[in-house]
């Protein structure tokens, strides 16, 4: 696949009149919500075929958004959550060096070798906590996963910073240790 996108990058002046460089710098001055928006933009305000409006407004999204910027966006309106998404990233952090914490769009991703969590916010006093702790069975606090769907097996619902405590940190330490 890196192959295929190298090649249409470089292809990029010749089939579009622009090169890559060029096509980001007209989209850093327009403000699109959708994605949509944007492919629809370049594709009938500049006559750009689907594919590479799609390619064009891809990697622009890419160079836009740091891991920071992520945390920042899902965090917007719900400020009052961060001291709890904070506090769960310093207690995995001290599992092991191995951690790797990877936001994303909507969540956090907490993997090891495999994934073993995931941090959202659910809504604007809640942050869900997905966990992978298969065979676990469930309590009224460490629930059934719910909207995480197949890849976590249970959730817990963290609306205060004292919710983050030894027993929740045992639970993230079982799953961090079943994903080596």
């Amino acid at each position: 696949m890196e192959k295929a996108l190298q090649t249409m990058i470089d292809n990029m002046p010749e089939k579009t009149g622009k090169s890559l460089t060029e096509w980001k710098a007209i989209l850093k001055t327009k403000s699109f919500t959708k994605h949509a928006e944007a492919v629809n933009y370049l594709k009938k305000e500049h006559s750009v075929t689907h594919g590479f409006a799609n390619t064009i407004v891809n990697l622009s999204k890419e160079e836009k958004n740091t891991p920071e910027d992520l945390v920042t966006n899902q965090y917007k309106g719900k400020e009052v959550l961060v001291p709890i998404y904070e506090q769960l990233v310093a207690m995995v952090k001290e599992f092991g060096d191995d951690v790797r914490i990877t936001p994303k769009k909507t969540e956090v991703s907490l993997d090891r070798k495999r994934k073993f969590a995931v941090i959202k916010p659910a809504t604007k006093s809640r942050i869900d906590l997905g966990l992978k702790l298969k065979g676990k069975e469930t309590t009224e606090r460490l629930e059934n996963s719910g909207p995480f769907g197949t890849m976590c097996t249970h959730r817990v619902r963290l609306t205060e910073i004292n919710q983050v405590d030894a027993e929740l940190k045992a639970w993230l330490q079982e799953a961090y240790e079943k994903a080596e």
